[in-house]
């Protein structure tokens, strides 16, 4: 019986580890119709757009887990179908290599690897909690439903700006991102806002100070920022 207990435990330990790791970013599609996926964290966004012709179609996404060979999900926005916001969905997975599969039948989704997070002190999920104002100092919140979230793996971000209470979308945008010697630039493929900038480089100072991020620089639309950002696993939201 003891024999037969150990090898249940070394069974199980086994099965929790072969949980795929997903963290890092994804995309499926071409250049006009295009799906790109970053991961970090349990949390995860989605930007849907075309990069042929600088068109924005939409975004979702939120916090998720790997159970069973699913992708469990609860998306906090979703700008292609707002009655899925809050509501738990599942959808199978399948890791191999460098492709991930989302979906069965005959909806399936098959996203090719794009980095797996690494490397960069950057990647995760991160929340503002403070802003410099028009006073010259830091202005300091705690989000609660409205939320301006970043997620960043080794090479790509998304920002998304909403309400998870009230399912308000208020704008995205993503692209790659690099991160050298103090300068943290972004080069924007989609901007839900104003496809004019797509293909910009917004260049930024960065550090950290406390385990916060802080960067100051310019927006696309030319105003100054200085701004502070959390990790969303330190905040415990």
């Amino acid at each position: 019986m003891k024999t037969m207990f150990t090898l249940f435990l070394l069974w199980l330990g086994i099965t929790c580890m072969a949980q795929p790791n997903i963290t890092g970013a994804w995309q499926a599609g071409t250049d006009e119709n295009r799906m790109v996926m970053v991961v970090a964290d349990k949390f995860y966004s989605v930007a849907v757009y075309s990069l042929k012709d600088k068109s924005y179609t939409g975004t979702y996404g939120g916090t998720f887990r790997i159970e069973k060979g699913e992708f469990v999900f609860v998306n906090e926005f979703n700008t292609l179908n707002k009655d899925d916001i809050g509501v738990e969905g599942r959808v199978a997975i399948q890791l191999s290599g460098n492709s991930l599969k989302l979906g069965s039948g005959k909806i399936v989704w098959d996203f090719k690897k794009l980095d797996d997070g690494k490397p960069g002190a950057l990647a995760g999920a991160w929340l503002i909690t403070g802003r410099m104002g028009d006073d010259g100092k830091i202005q300091t919140r705690t989000p609660g439903a409205r939320k301006t979230m970043k997620i960043l793996s080794g090479t790509r971000f998304q920002w998304i700006a909403y309400n998870s209470e009230t399912k308000e979308f208020f704008g995205t945008g993503g692209g790659t991102y690099t991160s050298e010697n103090g300068k943290y630039t972004e080069t924007i493929e989609v901007f839900s806002r104003d496809n004019s900038r797509v293909g910009a480089k917004l260049e930024f100072d960065f550090s950290f100070v406390d385990g916060n991020w802080r960067h100051s620089g310019k927006s696309s639309a030319g105003q100054p920022i200085d701004e502070i950002w959390t990790q969303r696993q330190k905040l415990g939201i």
